[in-house]
């Protein structure tokens, strides 16, 4: 992404830890997961960019769908040529010359590296995954060098041929201790399997870490360091935040298209972007979907993601919709979290990608249920429904975040979801009132009551204190109604102290990334602070 790196830290700072520690006996595999082009493979640039330790080896491969002959020679050349970089030889891409050159400085690995050679050409594949990685620990041994595997979207192992690939895998993790292996992939929901299944060990586990799109800091600032200094309302920024959600590819393209001498309007923008049939996104947008038109009950799937997109997105709601059994629909919506389509929160479904959900609906359906081949008219309505949701998001922004939060507590009807892994039931609301406290720092709040429970919400204007968790459960103490849920809201970070006196107190503390997933599970604009 250009020279602009933003609000990837907390990953590098991970990274940076678990590869420092395996010098001193502690190896840690890491697994990192995330959508397609949300930053993974950035970060990993980013870091070896960087990296510099010459008892460490990093070997980066993109696995592709290729023979598993090319892929070991890309392994067996990444390995001999990351070594070799630190001494004054000069090198090239010629795994011939690699090969010669390492020979003297590690005999035995070399020796390895013909044997496996020869293996290939008598098209011999048994144990040639396991002999490959087992190069690492004989580097080990004879240089006393660690090696840091990274294999990038490591999935695609599993169309290399390798036979018994995860149990032959598992056991060199457990055996080698001097190699940290860092696991990437975009299939979210497929890489959990495999790490609960095949590679659940006692020793060598993964640590899972997901990478998020960019938070509303981080847009901000990826926004204003390509912009530089042009003015744009502030109102205008803040929506392209809300609409791309934070995905870097979105921003990138959004900005290089205000970058022009004569930057056209954002409804233009994303006109040309997701409407026009060569429109960068309308393009990989309808590549994407026509995954699903070649299956079994393609429209079926195709309407559950309508429909998701266009706010029915509870299964309940889906169901009477299409007027299906739940237990029908749920094998095609477990298809479509499978492939990291949706995702499930309680009740609730979710397009992962805001940005093709959007599509789908204003884009795909409309053209799809056109009457006419009437593009103007069609093009016409495209820009209706930006400008419409552009002004329902402006229009939101002046309202109190009071006045927000008592509009969607209107909206709850006994549903479930999840924040934060722990399962709330949103209750249905007889009563919704303000409420106004006599604490210091806790000024505001919303009270709902229902038959069965009592909510009663804070709202806090700066960060979260273990003060503030006190102030309220005071205040809390002045209602008798149980049970009660107590929540207190922050539009800030919230600090380790905080976030542990509140579990102290059951008090839920949401910040502003808590609040928008529930924003965006009943279609309400994101809040941006």
């Amino acid at each position: 992404m250009k020279n602009n790196f933003f609000g990837r830290q907390p990953y590098l700072n991970i990274l940076q830890k678990r590869i420092g520690d395996l010098k001193y006996g502690y190896r840690q595999n890491i697994a990192i997961i995330g959508d397609e082009l949300v930053g993974k493979t950035s970060i990993i640039y980013k870091f070896l960019g960087k990296f510099s330790d010459t008892r460490i080896i990093p070997l980066y491969l993109e696995v592709k769908p290729e023979s598993l002959s090319v892929f070991a020679k890309r392994f067996i050349g990444m390995l001999l040529y990351n070594f070799l970089s630190n001494s004054d030889i000069s090198l090239k891409e010629d795994l011939d010359f690699l090969i010669r050159r390492s020979e003297r400085y590690i005999p035995k690995t070399v020796e390895k590296i013909r044997n496996i050679l020869t293996a290939l050409e008598k098209r011999k594949k048994n144990n040639i995954f396991v002999d490959l990685l087992s190069l690492c620990e004989i580097i080990h041994q004879e240089t006393d060098k660690f090696c840091i595997v990274i294999l990038d979207e490591f999935h695609n192992l599993e169309g290399l041929g390798i036979k018994n690939l995860y149990r032959e895998w598992s056991r060199c993790l457990i055996l080698q201790k001097n190699t940290m292996y860092v696991i990437i992939s975009s299939l979210k929901f497929h890489t959990k399997n495999i790490l609960a299944k095949s590679l659940s060990l006692l020793f060598g586990n993964f640590e899972l870490v997901t990478v998020e799109p960019f938070d509303i800091k981080a847009s901000g600032e990826y926004l204003d360091a390509r912009i530089g200094n042009l003015r744009i309302p502030a109102s205008l920024k803040d929506f392209i935040i809300h609409f791309t959600g934070g995905y870097p590819l979105y921003l990138e393209l959004i900005t290089e298209e205000l970058l022009n001498p004569n930057p056209p309007s954002l409804s233009a923008i994303l006109e040309k972007l997701l409407f026009d049939s060569s429109g960068a996104l309308n393009q990989r947008f309808s590549n994407y979907i026509k995954r699903f038109l070649d299956k079994p009950h393609s429209q079926e799937y195709i309407s559950i993601l309508y429909l998701i997109s266009n706010g029915s997105n509870t299964i309940k709601e889906i169901a009477h919709i299409l007027h299906k059994p739940k237990n029908e629909l749920v094998s095609r919506m477990g298809y479509l979290l499978e492939i990291d389509t949706i995702t499930r929160s309680g009740d609730f479904l979710k397009i992962n990608d805001r940005v093709f959900g959007f599509w789908i609906k204003f884009v795909y359906q409309e053209k799809l249920h056109s009457l006419t081949f009437d593009a103007k008219n069609q093009q016409a309505k495209f820009i209706d429904n930006i400008e419409a949701m552009s002004k329902e998001f402006v229009d939101s922004t002046q309202k109190s975040i009071e006045e927000r939060i008592t509009e969607l507590m209107r909206l709850f009807d006994n549903e479930m979801l999840s924040v934060d892994k722990k399962r709330l039931r949103l209750s249905h609301f007889r009563e919704i009132k303000p409420l106004e406290f006599n604490s210091k720092n806790l000024k505001n709040g919303v009270l709902g009551r229902s038959s069965d429970n009592l909510w009663i919400i804070a709202f806090k204007d700066g960060p979260l204190t273990e003060d503030d968790i006190g102030d309220f459960c005071h205040e809390c103490k002045k209602y008798r109604q149980k049970p009660q849920k107590r929540i207190i809201i922050t539009l800030h970070d919230i600090d380790l102290s905080a976030r542990l006196a509140a579990l102290e107190e059951k008090i839920t503390a949401w910040d502003i990334n808590n609040l928008n997933q529930i924003l965006d599970l009943f279609y309400k604009p994101r809040i941006i602070a």
